[in-house]
């Protein structure tokens, strides 16, 4: 099981009272958020000019351990667990006081907008597989 040691890249995030559900814990919902907000700061060490490339996603699994309350103060994990030829895997694990509460596994793909077409890994990618 990953501690929140495996991981080089880390992002704090509060819940917030519009998180909850009818029940009073954090909606699974917006567990895809957190994870948005995290692997948004991810994609910005890269400096990747969106212009003319970009990352898209294009599957997520998600999958929920433990019932979140509000308040809590969390961490996002994050680190590339698999690289393909046009596309790589982000494992991102949220954790409350370094017990792991949900899991997600984002497949990214590497997309020409304006030629509308996949393309291969970018080098800011592959160099950063192994940090």
């Amino acid at each position: 099981m990953l501690n929140l040691k495996d991981f080089n890249f880390k992002y704090n995030i509060q819940t917030r009272f519009i998180d909850l559900d009818a029940f009073n814990h954090v909606n699974n919902a917006v567990f895809l958020s957190y994870f948005e907000d995290a692997r948004k700061s991810f994609f910005e060490r890269w400096n990747i000019n969106f212009t003319e490339r970009s990352l898209i996603v294009a599957s997520i699994k998600i999958d929920y351990l433990i019932q979140l309350k509000h308040p809590s103060d969390l961490i996002v994990g994050q680190k590339i667990s698999r690289l393909g030829s046009k596309s790589f895997d982000i494992l991102s694990i949220l954790f409350q006081d370094n017990e792991q509460i949900c899991t997600a596994t984002t497949t990214i793909v590497c997309y020409n907008f304006l030629d509308k077409k996949t393309i291969p890994l970018f080098e800011e990618i592959k160099n950063d597989y192994n940090i």
